[in-house]
């Protein structure tokens, strides 16, 4: 890892505490705006999620590789950020995952999860046309007909990363985890973008891991985005397909299949998912309910912001 790449790393770091530090001081519209209560009926803070995405948003533009490439980082991680942030802020979580979204528009009703996946779609396609093509990419890219091929994969492995993020902040710390594991093997394939957002995340892991915060749609998002912008401008193309493919096939299973019972369910991921979290029935409400597990919400990965219940 290159020194400036350090240096990107350690400023995203910085840059996340000294704002998440800086939020809870003053939070925008007052710190009930970003309150929500988890399973255990205490107060936590969404306002890790934007303390994140700015974290990651300035080591981005610091890190190294090409301008555009830390410029389409940049534009993925903060446009996901502000559409995850106005779900957050703005819905109601009526309707939940794609199925639900999609109904809700065939009866005329435009949900605010619709509005974050086309936001997010869109930025995805930015982020993609900014990056131009990929460090990686094959040397069919150099036709139209490849680069045009490689835009429509780059924008939808950056929304669809996004998404996928999104679907595992349903328990303290699992989505930073689930970060952490995907960009550790983009950072061995030589994805050197991927560093900040990372960082960035990890600083306020503790936060996170205490129940005291969460991502919420506008961090996992940003983080997944970012991510996302990062395998597309690192990985060959058949890399980027298969990738896109894990997260298609993740995202649709997700409409069916509950990701936290399927966690639960085996020792190995249950051991990984719990690792620093606090007991599942620490608090003197859990142990009076007999509550060990926090209702499933798996369904409401398209965006909607999270049920008291959901962390």
């Amino acid at each position: 890892m290159s020194p400036r790449v350090i240096s990107a790393a350690g400023a995203a770091a910085a840059v996340a505490r000294l704002s998440y530090s800086a939020l809870r001081a003053r939070p925008p519209g007052g710190a009930a705006k970003w309150e929500r209560t988890n399973h255990r009926g205490e107060p936590i803070t969404l306002l890790e999620g934007p303390a994140v995405a700015l974290g990651g948003v300035a080591g981005a533009l610091m890190s190294g590789g090409s301008g555009r490439e830390r410029l389409a980082v940049a534009v993925a991680g903060a446009g996901a950020a502000a559409f995850g942030t106005y779900d957050d802020l703005a819905g109601n979580g009526g309707s939940r995952g794609f199925r639900g979204h999609l109904g809700a528009l065939r009866n005329g009703e435009l949900t605010t999860g619709a509005v974050k996946l086309a936001g997010i779609g869109v930025t995805g396609l930015a982020a993609a046309v900014i990056a131009g093509r990929s460090a990686g990419a094959d040397a069919g890219s150099r036709s139209s007909a490849g680069a045009m091929a490689d835009v429509v994969i780059n924008a939808s492995l950056i929304a669809g990363s996004a998404n996928l993020l999104n679907l595992f902040d349903l328990r303290p710390g699992r989505a930073i985890k689930v970060a952490l594991l995907a960009g550790g093997l983009l950072g061995a394939s030589g994805g050197a973008s991927v560093a900040a957002p990372l960082t960035a995340a990890a600083a306020l892991l503790p936060e996170d891991l205490g129940e005291r915060s969460m991502l919420g749609d506008g961090g996992a998002n940003a983080l997944g985005a970012m991510l996302g912008t990062a395998a597309a401008t690192s990985l060959s193309r058949p890399a980027r397909i298969a990738a896109l493919g894990v997260v298609v096939g993740l995202t649709a299973a997700s409409e069916v299949v509950s990701f936290s019972r399927v966690i639960d369910r085996t020792p190995l991921l249950r051991r990984a998912d719990m690792l620093g979290r606090r007991p599942a029935a620490e608090s003197p409400a859990d142990a009076a309910s007999g509550a060990s597990v926090a209702p499933d919400h798996e369904a409401n990965a398209a965006g909607a912001p999270r049920p008291a219940e959901a962390r």
